[in-house]
């Protein structure tokens, strides 16, 4: 019985000790925008911020076939949409993902995001080598919703210590 007390004891000390080496991250309002019948596409945005350097490696959601990191950025005075690989969180600041800057698309919609449901996505980060993810409950959005990330909030923040 001591045996067990004491590893226990050493178990919950190292876990405690992992969580402490990891970055939270907090997620503020995401919110997801509703598309109309046979829109094959959509965008999830929010606002991150993490204490220490992380980087948003993906995202995964079982609303599409596709989830992708991406960009608007102007290119030879036109402004187009690509991919990233990554994206960085510096320590400290804010990385805001809006409509006509970063955000996550859903590529292959599964169905219509209808306003008021709610969809799963899941944030994988990475810091010093090491990944971790963060499931958020997604609100659905109506169309015609702030185009300039100026939405008020609806959740609090998530921490990135496992899928929740």
């Amino acid at each position: 019985m001591k045996f067990l007390n004491k590893t226990a004891f050493v178990l919950a000390g190292c876990t405690l000790g992992m969580a402490h080496a990891w970055a939270d991250v907090h997620v503020t309002d995401p919110w997801a925008r509703a598309t109309v019948p046979g829109q094959p596409a959509s965008g999830v945005f929010m606002q991150l911020k993490s204490d220490t350097d992380v980087r948003l490696l993906a995202a995964e959601s079982q609303a599409a076939q596709n989830v992708e990191i991406h960009e608007m950025a102007m290119q030879n005075d036109v402004m187009r949409m690509r991919q990233i690989q990554d994206l960085a969180l510096p320590a400290g600041e804010t990385v805001t993902l809006a409509p006509g800057g970063y955000h996550i698309m859903l590529l292959g919609l599964a169905q219509q995001l209808k306003e008021g449901e709610h969809i799963s996505v899941t944030l994988v980060f990475e810091q010093d080598g090491k990944r971790e993810t963060q499931t958020l409950s997604v609100p659905v959005r109506a169309l015609t919703h702030g185009g300039h990330g100026s939405a008020p909030a609806v959740q609090g923040h998530g921490h990135a210590h496992g899928a929740h």
